[in-house]
């Protein structure tokens, strides 16, 4: 299978990108800086420029089964009131390019990493995260995550909506809970790696096609 992956050098689009290799994927990425990607494949293709630009976009997109975008809204800093480093639409402006491309070209699959706590499932989350979004920049990603979701469920494309919990950076695999409703409720963590590879595992099955699954561990 060939993947566009968007968003493939932050810190869980870099472990889409090796497990999408490891399983025999070709991949393409675009990536601001070329100098980010350090792995060398002959089945990767770079691609330098931004997601909002449509013309780099639909050349990435041509000849591709899916795709596949762990894009954010970023900030300088993990501090949740730092500055924002990328556009405040960034997700939602680089989605409505997918879903016209992907119209053009009979592209149908797409899957995009978004957050528990985004559209309905924020009067899920614990309170004091739900003040710290409203009342600090971590609103902007989950503001954009929720326009994303909403183009996605208005195209005809076979998307799904993964909505991890907290992430951490650990190594370790364990069993991965799939929320599909809100009586259920999923821990608070998850790493990042196993985020990773149920995006991939998902996309290989071809599974949750228009859902918006929470997962943790």
């Amino acid at each position: 299978m060939t993947v566009l992956l968007l968003g493939g050098t932050g810190r869980t689009g870099k472990l889409i990108l090796s497990e999408l290799l490891a399983r025999g994927h070709a991949v393409k990425v675009i990536v601001r800086n070329k100098n980010k990607i350090s792995i060398n494949s002959p089945v990767l293709a770079v691609f330098e420029g931004s997601t909002l630009d449509e013309t780099l976009m639909r050349s990435a997109m041509n000849g591709c089964d899916a795709v596949i975008s762990a894009l954010n809204i970023s900030r300088y800093s993990d501090f949740p009131w730092s500055r924002l480093r990328t556009p405040e639409l960034l997700m939602s402006a680089t989605i409505k390019n997918v879903i016209a491309i992907a119209k053009e070209m009979k592209l149908k699959r797409v899957i995009v990493l978004s957050a528990w706590g985004v559209n309905e499932t924020m009067a899920d989350i614990p309170w004091w995260f739900r003040w710290t979004i409203r009342y600090s920049n971590i609103k902007y990603g989950y503001l954009d995550h929720g326009r994303q979701e909403d183009l996605l469920a208005a195209s005809d494309l076979d998307w799904t909506a993964v909505r991890p919990v907290g992430l951490i950076n650990s190594k370790a695999k364990k069993e991965i809970k799939v929320i599909l409703n809100r009586k259920d409720k999923p821990s608070i963590i998850i790493s990042r790696l196993d985020v990773a590879r149920f995006a991939v595992k998902i996309l290989e099955e071809n599974t949750f096609l228009r859902l918006a699954p929470a997962i943790s561990w």
